[in-house]
């Protein structure tokens, strides 16, 4: 199976759009990725053919709803080779890490301790720091070395017999780094941790199984992996989920209710409270169909490559500071411009018609490590060209030339 970037375009109708007059550049993937028609249309076809309530009805399109949003389940759940019951669908990969604290922390203790690391995003911090103010637990935090990597050789003295959750992203949303993720799940659970793997950006990039990686809890969203928003997926291990409490009460989550007492359902359907995101469940599987039918592997050296050429053009530049150099990296480039604030720097990119983010990267924590306040970050995706990195880098340096 071969990779064709220009075919690949033709399937993203928004890449054909300008911006301030130039030809669209898309360096936010990391943000949110643009969709394909495929997603688009499964979408539409879904409202305009089919759409009723799931799980709810007998008629024909309560049944034809219902089978496209469980096939979706099935085809998230193969994707990264777990079994349906393990897939919940959620508003995001923040409410899926947000229904396992909530669910962990009623059995947690004050002393009790919980460890993350310095490059989390916000959203795998701060359910946990709930947990902190309500609950007495205590958080810890692996170092960040100067390169981007995990300070490996501190975790073993970080676990300690009080360790209950190790809670860590697979794929840094602002370093682009990689993390052993099945390393440190054995150190974990030899130490009778549980782990939560933040998945949002090595699910779009990397092939995830994660019962080879034997992690508990496995999160990531839709739109990230050129799916909708709204909609995301927290995967579980059965016996996990099974343990898990509930985390909203409604419809569809009940075996039974009445005056008295309530019995609830099995997961998956446990943790889904209401009426689902339906059509954004069908557009999610869409979404993976149609990355499933891409050659991953070339996708892989692709997105590298774009990396790489950034920067080679970037080289020498001395006003420019690259955060992030870890080896085996995704193809996230975040930097500072010396001289010039990122959200400055993003906006005269925009006249070049180039897309990048500014700020914090809902990272605080990790911009403090590297001493700034904020970034600016491109972040590459399967659709992006070697000619639109080139025009990224010369847009980079009249920027520049701008403050200068």
């Amino acid at each position: 199976m071969s990779f064709d970037v220009a075919a690949i375009r033709a399937e993203f109708p928004i890449l054909s759009r300008q911006v301030n007059g130039k030809p669209l550049i898309y360096l936010d993937t990391a943000a949110s990725a643009q969709k394909p028609r495929a997603v688009i249309e499964a979408m539409v076809s879904a409202m305009e053919n089919t759409y009723s309530n799931v799980h709810r009805g007998l008629h024909t399109l309560a049944n034809e709803t219902t089978e496209l949003f469980e096939a979706a389940r099935k085809t998230i759940a193969d994707f990264i080779h777990a079994q349906p019951g393990e897939v919940v669908f959620t508003k995001g990969a923040t409410e899926a890490i947000n229904l396992v604290a909530s669910g962990l922390g009623a059995d947690l203790k004050p002393g009790d301790e919980i460890l993350l690391t310095g490059m989390e995003h916000h959203a795998n911090i701060v359910p946990w720091h709930f947990l902190r103010e309500r609950q007495g637990v205590v958080l810890k935090f692996v170092p960040v070395l100067d390169d981007g990597q995990l300070d490996l050789e501190a975790i073993p003295a970080l676990i300690t017999s009080r360790t209950r959750v190790v809670a860590f992203t697979h794929m840094s949303n602002v370093l682009g780094t990689v993390n052993p993720v099945r390393q440190i799940t054995d150190m974990a659970h030899a130490a009778g941790a549980l782990v939560l793997v933040d998945g949002c950006q090595a699910v779009a990039h990397l092939q995830v199984d994660v019962t080879a990686l034997d992690v508990d809890f496995y999160v990531f969203s839709a739109h990230k992996l050129y799916g909708p928003t709204g909609i995301g997926v927290l995967y579980g291990k059965a016996e996990r989920l099974a343990a898990l409490r509930p985390y909203q009460g409604g419809g569809e989550m009940i075996g039974s209710v009445s005056l008295d007492a309530i019995t609830y359902a099995d997961p998956p359907h446990r943790f889904e409270a209401g009426t689902p995101a339906i059509i954004e469940a069908i557009g999610f599987g869409a979404a993976v169909n149609w990355l499933r039918g891409q050659d991953r592997a070339a996708i892989a050296r692709h997105e590298d490559s774009l990396y790489q050429r950034a920067r080679e053009g970037l080289a020498g530049q001395n006003w420019l500071r690259v955060i992030g150099e870890a080896p085996g990296k995704g193809a996230i480039l975040s930097f500072t411009m010396e001289g010039a604030h990122a959200h400055d720097v993003a906006q005269i990119l925009d006249r070049y018609g180039v897309a990048v983010r500014a700020g914090t990267h809902c990272a605080e924590p990790l911009m403090t490590r590297f001493g700034v306040t904020s970034s600016a970050r491109a972040s590459f995706g399967l659709y992006n060209t070697a000619d639109e990195v080139d025009a990224f880098v010369d847009s980079l340096i009249k920027t520049h030339a701008f403050f200068a």
